[in-house]
């Protein structure tokens, strides 16, 4: 008998890390509504601050995240067998609109977990956007 999982045989798909019962487990987000922004809240377990990246493009909030990955299938320790933690690059974007700035969103990245801060602003176009507002 082979040693098992939760009911999942402990070598069942060895080699391909990427099928849909782990992946969903990537970056798991809480997204919260308060009443003046909207807080994100990733889990990024084992991935470095430096190795986290937050972009805005086009109203699209992009995060994105990379970990090393070793090809050696032994160590000093012996060989593995089974490797279940994701090794690579990984992203998941979210709508913001296009009246957010890169300027007014708020992150902050403590102990694996990413926490972004995207205010609430209108996205509705004013009449005549090509123009400036004078007070």
């Amino acid at each position: 008998m082979l040693p098992s999982i939760f009911g999942r045989d402990l070598f069942d798909d060895f080699g391909f890390p990427f099928d849909g019962y782990r992946t969903h487990d990537l970056m798991k987000t809480d997204v919260k509504e308060k009443d003046d922004s909207y807080e994100l809240t990733i889990d990024m377990p084992g991935i470095k601050k430096e190795n986290v990246k937050a972009e805005l493009k086009n109203g699209y909030l992009t995060v994105s995240a990379s970990s090393d990955y070793s090809n050696d299938e032994n160590d000093k320790d012996g060989r593995y067998i089974r490797r279940e933690r994701h090794y690579g690059t990984c992203s998941r974007s979210f709508y913001v609109g296009d009246n957010v700035t890169q300027d007014d969103i708020k992150a902050t990245f403590e102990n694996g977990t990413l926490k972004l801060s995207v205010p609430k602003k209108d996205n509705t176009l004013p009449h005549g956007s090509n123009t400036i507002r004078i007070d």
